[in-house]
């Protein structure tokens, strides 16, 4: 007999397998938020839905950060493994990528509270990057297989920091985190696609992941515009990437959907959300409806994929499909 009660035991070991993966909701969620903020200023709207979306998100946020605090504190050798798993390792960095998107997001309302979260993210990103790399660098149990485009988060992360730094007056910590982002971004780049091109295909469970590959050049065109104020051929081609990388996703979609769901879909939501603000930022920038066109586009089928990963998530929690061991 054990002095826990079995109900009681249950509870700790869901909370034990609460995945640091849940922080990539809340990616989707500020995302969608600031992409209807960018849509705010072409369709008015936009803006009471911004709105409503980065509260939910902050109340989201408030409550997956508790619990994963939670879980912290009563299951730290879970966490430790967590840290130290060749795959989820990669989602440690959204954490702080959630509060560096949160600061985005609130800096057009209050700038005054934008500018210690940005300073509490950008700290936290490049602590979680240098460990990262480090851990990747110094650790030789990795295999190719361990390699998903998940491994862009904690570099490619970085790139995210001018989002809300360079209006904030943080130019140039913003200008060491954008190159650091570049860098990796290439050198991931060229692993992740050696990977995909001569070696197994990437297992079910985590081939939505596969999208990622839009968010990169998306986040880094809007950072790269907002840090040198206008567009000039290096911005064209960071957008013009992006949109090669997703024709290149698009064929992959019928594979997608017949994928049973896994909290590694909300990886579609931040991508899609980078690349609808891009085209709203250079279709204004350029005076190209077009690109107008293709932002609202892609916010509503953004709009869709977010509401549908909400509806499925609440559901697998309710069916008790997710916090179990795997």
């Amino acid at each position: 007999m054990t002095d826990t009660p079995p109900d009681t035991a249950q509870e700790f070991s869901r909370l034990a397998h609460f995945p640091v993966t849940f922080f990539a909701v809340l990616m989707g969620l500020f995302g969608l938020a600031l992409a209807l903020h960018a849509a705010a200023e072409s369709f008015a709207m936009a803006a009471l839905a911004a709105r409503a979306v980065l509260w939910l998100g902050l109340g989201c946020f408030v409550a997956v950060a508790a619990i994963y605090l939670l879980k912290l504190v009563r299951h730290p050798a879970a966490v430790s493994a967590e840290w130290h798993h060749p795959v989820r390792l990669a989602f440690f960095p959204t954490i702080t990528i959630s509060l560096l998107l949160m600061a985005t997001a609130i800096h057009g309302y209050r700038p005054d509270l934008a500018a210690p979260l940005w300073l509490l993210g950008a700290a936290g990103q490049g602590i979680l990057t240098i460990a990262v790399i480090s851990g990747w660098i110094s650790h030789r149990a990795f295999e190719v297989g361990h390699l998903t485009p998940a491994w862009f988060i904690p570099a490619v992360g970085n790139v995210i920091v001018p989002l809300a730094g360079a209006p904030l007056g943080w130019v140039e910590i913003s200008w060491l985190f954008f190159a650091a982002g570049m860098i990796f971004w290439l050198i991931l780049l060229v692993l992740v696609f050696n990977r995909l091109i001569f070696h197994a295909p990437i297992p079910a469970r985590l081939f939505p992941t596969l999208v990622i590959l839009i968010a990169p050049p998306a986040v880094a065109f809007v950072s790269y515009v907002r840090l040198v104020g206008g567009v000039d051929p290096f911005a064209h081609i960071l957008l013009s990437a992006a949109y090669v990388f997703t024709i290149l996703v698009m064929v992959q979609v019928p594979k997608l959907l017949r994928l049973p769901f896994a909290l590694s879909w909300w990886a579609l939501s931040f991508p899609l959300a980078a690349l609808s603000v891009a085209s709203f930022v250079y279709g204004r920038a350029q005076s190209s409806d077009a690109h107008l066109v293709i932002g609202l586009l892609v916010l509503v089928t953004l709009s869709v994929v977010v509401g549908g990963l909400l509806w499925r998530t609440g559901l697998a929690v309710m069916r008790d499909e997710i916090c179990r061991p795997e």
